[in-house]
C-alpha cells in the first residue's frame, strides 16, 4: 500500500495518509491481521445420519400418528420399547421440511355474510329506534321512540314518553301498523340490540 510505504520512509502516518489523501483509520485497519474463519461446529457423534432421519419423518407420517404431536408420538413409540429420538429431534426434522405446525385437522369457520335488509317498496321494512332527550329542568329525561320506513324515509310512528319501555314500545308499533293497514307477516321490523328492542312484547 503506497501510504504504508510512504509513513515508512518518513516515519509519520498522519503526514503520509494527508499526502496521499486516505483517512488514517484505512490505513491502521489494514495492519489488522485478518481475522481467521469460525470453526465449523463438528457433527455431534450422535446425530442422526440420512437414514435414521428418514425412518423418523416416516414414522410422524404414518396414517395413525399423522394428526399428532411429536410429544405425543414419542410417547406412544416409547410405551411400544422404540426409540427413535429424542422429542426436540422429531421438532427439528419437521422444521427442516417445513411442518412444523398444529398437526390436528382444523375446523374451518365458514364465511358469514352480513344480513342486509332491503325495502322495494314501503311499508316492506321499518326501522325503529329510542332515543333519550333532556328535560326543560335539570335531571329531567324524555325518550323519543321514532319508526322509520326505511324505503321511502317517512316516519310512520313516534311517540314521546317519561320512561323507555317494552310496552310502549309494542303499543306504538301495533298503533303504526294499524294506521298503516299493514297485514301478517307484510312487515319486517328492524332494530339495534337495546333491551326494548329485545324484549319478547316487542
Amino acid at each position: 500500500m503506497a501510504a504504508e510505504e510512504l509513513a515508512g520512509k518518513i516515519g509519520q502516518t498522519t503526514e503520509a495518509c494527508e499526502a496521499l489523501g486516505v483517512a488514517r483509520s484505512t490505513l491502521y485497519r489494514k495492519r489488522q491481521p485478518a481475522t481467521p474463519e469460525p470453526k465449523r461446529r463438528p457433527r455431534p457423534h450422535r446425530a442422526l445420519d440420512e437414514t435414521e432421519r428418514e425412518e423418523v419423518l416416516g414414522a410422524l407420517h404414518c396414517e395413525r400418528f399423522v394428526d399428532k404431536a411429536p410429544a405425543q408420538v414419542w410417547a406412544t413409540l416409547l410405551d411400544e420399547g422404540t426409540y427413535l429420538c429424542s422429542i426436540r429431534t422429531m421438532y427439528r426434522i419437521l422444521e427442516e421440511h417445513g411442518e412444523v405446525r398444529e398437526r390436528r385437522n382444523q375446523r374451518r369457520h365458514p364465511n358469514y355474510t352480513k344480513p342486509e335488509l332491503l325495502a322495494e317498496a314501503p311499508n316492506q321494512v321499518w326501522s325503529w329506534d329510542i332515543t333519550k332527550l333532556r328535560g326543560p329542568v335539570k335531571w329531567t329525561y324524555y325518550y323519543l321512540y321514532v319508526i322509520l320506513d326505511i324505503f321511502s324515509r317517512y316516519v310512520v310512528g313516534w311517540m314521546l314518553a317519561h320512561r323507555e319501555s317494552a310496552a310502549l314500545a309494542q303499543r306504538l308499533i301495533a298503533e303504526s301498523c294499524r294506521k298503516q293497514d299493514i297485514e301478517r307477516d307484510q312487515l319486517t321490523l328492524h332494530a339495534d340490540r337495546g333491551s326494548s328492542m329485545r324484549s319478547k312484547p316487542v
